[in-house]
């Protein structure tokens, strides 16, 4: 019933039970609507995610189910923000990939300059084929996202595998999150190992693959890169993108070596995340922009939040600047 505020069936049971049990334990709950207690637990992670549940001000240590008059009224006003919020975002990047269309295709002064839009996933595919057969020295890649899914990783390999073996230099920035998949970590292993250059960072811009200095494939729209691709060419824009490669490169920590240790008890990782919250990014844009879950994201903002002894995240962010952290 509740699905569409992001509540799941075993969430909403949840949160039903603690409204008409108050009193009642994991475990409890779990025996009686007949759930195992991890299930519990994610449901309730859930509900603490969308504000419907909190720590009791009555009772330290155990969960209040708030009231539904103030919690989901709450968590239908952030949907309906939400909505309005990508509908919006999805205006300015029609916007933006129109004028970007538009200047490249009636380009004055540099008649070399053109743009072939890509539709679809399979164009985009073809077009990268292409690339590992026809690229003759060079390949810079932005690979935003975190961990890659497991077709994105065999055709990958397929075409990195082509470029290596005719000595094309491959230099790639992913995101410091692959670190921690195993199988994106082994692909990035597997290039390195190979002779291509590996780094990571905390942030990236959006995906990017400049070939030979020549063209440039980016998405249509960053935020859905399943709806395919640009590929530009034209002196201007290629020497653009590559002055910020080389921006993100020379800040990018190699795949052999650590990331930077933390600052004084924070993380690259975390220091992202506060100054992303502080653009006004919303927990999932920012998880996004930084490659793990939302939920990922809360957490560490909650343990951010707890270590700096701040109850809003107004105050936490006010508290990192205080001690340097931002």
């Amino acid at each position: 019933m509740l699905l569409a505020l992001g509540l799941d069936a075993a969430a909403e049971s949840v949160y039903r039970q603690m409204l008409a049990e108050p009193g009642w334990g994991v475990l409890r709950i779990a025996a009686h609507l007949d759930l195992s207690e991890a299930q519990v637990r994610d449901a309730l992670d859930r509900l603490f995610e969308l504000s419907l549940v909190r720590g009791s001000a009555d009772h330290p240590g155990a969960l209040h189910a708030v009231s539904p008059e103030v919690g989901l009224s709450a968590a239908l006003a952030r949907q309906q923000a939400e909505l309005a919020r990508r509908q919006q975002e999805v205006a300015e990047s029609q916007e933006a990939v129109g004028r970007l269309v538009d200047q490249f295709r009636d380009a004055r002064g540099n008649t070399s300059s053109t743009v072939t839009e890509l539709t679809g996933m399979d164009a985009v595919q073809d077009k990268l084929a292409q690339l590992a057969r026809e690229t003759r020295f060079e390949i810079l890649t932005f690979m935003p996202g975190g961990a890659q899914s497991l077709e994105s990783l065999r055709v990958a390999r397929g075409n990195d595998t082509a470029l290596l073996e005719r000595g094309v230099r491959i230099r790639t920035v992913g995101l410091d999150s692959i670190r921690n998949d195993p199988h994106t970590l082994a692909h990035a292993r597997f290039l390195t190992d190979n002779g291509a250059e590996f780094r990571t960072s905390p942030v990236l811009p959006p995906r990017m693959i400049l070939a030979d200095r020549q063209a440039v494939l980016v998405p249509i729209d960053p935020a859905n890169t399943r709806k395919g691709a640009l590929h530009l060419t034209g002196s201007g824009f290629v020497d653009s993108m590559l002055a910020l490669f080389d921006q993100v490169w020379e800040i990018a920590t190699p795949l052999g070596a650590a990331r930077e240790p933390a600052r004084e008890g924070i993380s690259t990782q975390e220091r992202a995340l506060l100054d992303l919250l502080g653009q006004g990014l919303t927990d999932e844009a920012a998880a996004a922009r930084l490659g793990f879950s939302t939920r990922t994201a809360r957490r560490m903002m909650a343990d951010l939040m707890e270590r700096l002894e701040a109850r809003s995240r107004f105050e936490a962010g006010l508290k990192a600047a205080q001690r340097g952290w931002l």
